[in-house]
């Protein structure tokens, strides 16, 4: 099936146009610098460890690979809430908008606060059965700074569900400023617990609790503010609205199955690359940060599609909603694509920027290398584009793909490449662009066929 369809002229009727150029710029470019936030302040978390050794950042590395799914678990329960109000606002209902974010935030902080408790509980047996062979001094880093990072998911998935519900606003700006701050607050703690008090791991780990906390009680303070379309007034109840919670929970759960089953198997094939050795872990976690650098605009555009789409939807606008995709699909490739090409030029400074061994170097090269060259292509359509169906309730399809996808292409493919054709972590990366490529497929092909159409309709 031909893509040129994709990109093709929509007609819309320009007196009801819900997004203007500068509406999308004002939703879009905080969105980018707020992801560009984050994967500065774990490059710069990884970089500042390594002082404390490569276990140590071994360690922070392999922990971090959890905190990424736990991270994902609450986002995709704040994507379920922000899709809803998105609706509910452009269908003109703010009262209902209203309702769903107090809501969203006693689920979310519920599931936070259960996941906490079984983190604190379980934090050897859950280190070992993901990482049990690791050397001795990584699973030691492992399990402290496990342990700290713990006691911040209550105030992460809060900050988190704050953030969904004023980007579904349209107001991005909020969390962009908020997360100036907490990086800021990351950093330095790290640099005085570091190199002030010559701290390991938790010199990483706690600054990262103190700033999580702090984003989450200013999110609060802020989103009681009426204001705002979407706010939480002295009417907030700690009673659940079952009916909302469904609602929410009907496109959260899905959504968070899905992230969870992806994060899931990252852990399985970083197990995998374990094996390999510490030169291998280390050499992975200095691509994976790169990696995350690549593909902000695609994330951020994707985050901005939950918005446009979802108020599109809820107002019965369809067509608006495919040209809003397929113009935000073209922006993420033209900016990714200049994008990952400046990196790829900048290649070896950047890896010896980290002062790791030659060994070590050399795999984060060849894999930065890789892909910064496939996902200027591919990424985009598997990540990017479907946010487009979730925003339309379509998240049963992506659901199911994306769990498909994962363990057939990247965890099967990432042992037999990896390790029984004995390509190593490359192998790993290649089965991870298989799996780029399979799910990419399936939602273009959704999309052009329209079905997605279908599953608001029938809310």
């Amino acid at each position: 099936m031909s893509f040129l369809p994709v990109f093709k002229f929509i007609n819309i009727r320009k007196a009801f146009i819900m997004f203007t150029r500068k509406d999308l710029q004002k939703l879009i470019f905080p969105l980018i610098i707020e992801q560009v936030l984050a994967i500065t302040v774990g490059m710069a978390d990884i970089i500042m460890v390594a002082k404390a050794g490569e276990a140590a950042a071994s360690g922070v590395s392999l922990v971090d690979t959890i905190n990424i799914l736990l991270i994902n678990i609450f986002a995709a329960l704040a994507t379920g809430g922000a899709v809803v109000s998105a609706q509910f606002l452009g269908h003109d209902d703010k009262k209902s908008a209203c309702k769903s974010a107090n809501q969203i935030l006693i689920t979310v902080f519920t599931i936070a606060v259960t996941i906490m408790l079984i983190a604190l509980i379980g934090n050897k047996e859950i280190l070992s059965l993901a990482f049990g062979n690791v050397e001795t001094d990584v699973m030691n880093n492992a399990r402290l700074y496990f342990l700290i990072s713990a006691f911040s998911y209550p105030f992460l998935g809060l900050y988190n569900a704050c953030a969904a519900l004023f980007r579904s606003m349209g107001n991005s700006k909020v969390s962009m400023y908020i997360s100036f701050g907490m990086n800021g607050i990351n950093i330095i703690g790290n640099a005085i617990f570091l190199y002030g008090f010559h701290a390991g791991v938790e010199g990483v780990a706690i600054p990262t609790l103190i700033s999580r906390i702090t984003g989450a009680i200013i999110m609060l303070l802020l989103i009681r503010n009426t204001k705002y379309n979407i706010h939480i007034g002295r009417e907030f109840s700690f009673k659940p609205d079952f009916t909302l919670i469904k609602k929410i929970l009907r496109i959260g759960v899905p959504n968070g199955l899905e992230n969870s089953m992806f994060q899931i198997g990252k852990v399985i094939v970083q197990s995998l690359i374990a094996s390999f050795g510490t030169t291998a872990i280390a050499g992975n976690a200095i691509a994976n940060t790169v990696a995350s650098f690549e593909i902000i605009p695609g994330s951020a555009i994707g985050l901005a599609l939950i918005t446009v789409v979802g108020q599109c939807v809820g107002a019965g606008e369809l067509e608006q909603a495919k040209y809003y995709t397929i113009k935000l699909m073209k922006i993420t490739f033209i900016i990714m694509g200049i994008l990952n090409v400046i990196i790829a030029l900048l290649c070896g400074p950047i890896v010896n920027f980290y002062h790791f061994s030659k060994e070590t170097t050399e795999i984060a090269y060849n894999l930065i290398m890789y892909h910064s060259v496939v996902c200027i292509f591919i990424w985009p359509l598997s990540f990017t584009l479907p946010n487009a169906l979730r925003a339309a309730s379509d998240v049963k399809f992506t659901m199911m793909v994306s769990i498909i996808s994962m363990w057939v292409w990247r965890i099967i493919f990432s042992y037999v490449l990896g390790k029984y054709y004995g390509l190593g972590v490359l192998g790993i990366w290649i089965a991870m662009t298989l799996d780029w490529l399979f799910r990419g497929s399936c939602f273009v092909i959704r999309f052009l066929k329209g079905k997605w159409r279908l599953a608001y309709s029938l809310e």
